[in-house]
């Protein structure tokens, strides 16, 4: 009998040993993740427990009939949240008391459509800068108009004004940003084009065509997840061209609009993806000391991480999907793999191991915003 006694207790002394020996479970921080889900609704997520805590719905009923939210964008303040539901209407939620608050259309019938290829929202809630192109259905064809970028005006609900193209080149979509005060436009073509957004007349040029370095030509500037950049820079992959050896260079580049400064390490030659390929991605961890990106190719998938202090670049293949989006958790332990699906991968951004998988109910994801906590608590009572 005391040798059961004996035994008994010391199974329950191993498996308290296994228990506490146990590691924690990995989260990514006490933050709100905002994912758009087919067929209209956006899920809210409390980032430490991994669970949906509400929805959002867009608007489904007309005229104008909406949509899935696309192109999902957060406000300067993160209390609103700008999105087309269809190719040619825009919404916009407020997002503590989850309901839209705004729904217009760009198109003006049935047989001219509008459809939008571009959208940012003005740091001050006053317009929106938008690239529009017009289909207008004939009798015998369909006539595709020019694309052109525009200011909306969201109190007046009407096109404000049209901006034009820099040295009359038209574009099918344009990289812009607005200096944290929402006095300047920064229009990224061969150079850096300085706007007022008064009259939106062109006040200044950084010429980044011009040579950084001897032996650089210009600079394209590339995709970029701005969850945790500091306001007025922009920090991504950019793409430059060695005139010596013929040839493209891809590297990654910290830029001071404001101080009109840039610095820029090369990290070889730039991958050649086919056509239609996404670029590879840049996504800043929260302390800026880090970044994350994916290749996608089909039958290779890769995740990239910048060390933007020792300036070099780490490569990991892994089991990828067929389209990807990639977005760094707030506490920059966690990465989140998502679309092409109704599910958010989790893996751990020290040894890109997978975690875990949070299955949602949806047909397909869309766009995904994280809000660190302190934004988060006050909206978790919903995002892009």
């Amino acid at each position: 009998m005391l040798k059961r006694v004996l035994s008994g207790a010391v199974l329950l002394a191993a498996l308290f040993t296994l228990v506490a020996a146990a590691p924690a479970k990995l989260t990514g921080g006490n933050g709100t993740l905002y994912i758009g889900g087919w067929p209209n609704r956006i899920f809210v997520i409390d980032e430490a427990t991994e669970k949906v805590t509400g929805t959002i719905e867009v608007t489904t009923a007309g005229p104008p009939k909406g949509g899935p939210p696309r192109s999902m964008v957060l406000s300067k303040d993160r209390k609103r949240f700008y999105l087309t539901n269809s190719l040619e209407q825009v919404e916009i939620l407020d997002a503590a008391a989850r309901r839209s608050i705004d729904h217009f259309s760009m198109s003006e019938g049935p047989n001219k459509r509008t459809y939008i290829r571009g959208m940012v929202p003005d740091p001050l809630d006053r317009f929106l800068i938008m690239v529009l192109k017009v289909v207008e259905k004939k009798i015998d064809r369909y006539e595709v108009g020019a694309p052109k970028m525009v200011v909306y005006d969201l109190k007046e609900h009407r096109i404000a004004r049209t901006i034009p193209w820099p040295n009359n080149e038209e574009r099918e979509n344009v990289n812009v940003m607005f200096s944290p005060d929402g006095k300047l436009l920064y229009f990224f073509a061969d150079d850096v084009l300085i706007y007022d957004t008064t009259d939106f007349k062109q006040v200044d040029t950084w010429e980044l065509s011009r040579p950084i370095e001897e032996g650089f030509g210009r600079f394209d500037f590339g995709p970029r997840d701005t969850t945790y950049e500091e306001p007025g820079y922009y920090s991504g992959i950019f793409t430059t061209r060695d005139p010596i050896q013929n040839r493209d260079i891809m590297g990654v580049a910290r830029v001071n609009l404001t101080a009109k400064s840039f610095d820029f390490w090369p990290i070889g030659p730039a991958v050649q993806l086919p056509v239609g390929a996404r670029p590879v991605s840049f996504s800043l961890a929260p302390d800026r000391k880090r970044a994350y990106g994916l290749l996608q190719e089909i039958g290779r998938y890769e995740f990239w991480t910048f060390d933007l202090d020792r300036h070099n670049v780490a490569k990991t293949e892994f089991d990828g999907r067929p389209r990807m989006a990639l977005r760094t958790s707030t506490n920059g332990k966690i990465l989140y793999i998502y679309q092409a699906g109704n599910t958010i991968d989790f893996y751990d951004a020290a040894n890109y191991k997978y975690l875990r998988t949070l299955t949602l109910d949806a047909d397909e994801t869309t766009d995904l915003i994280v809000v660190p906590a302190e934004t988060g608590r006050t909206t978790s009572s919903s995002q892009h």
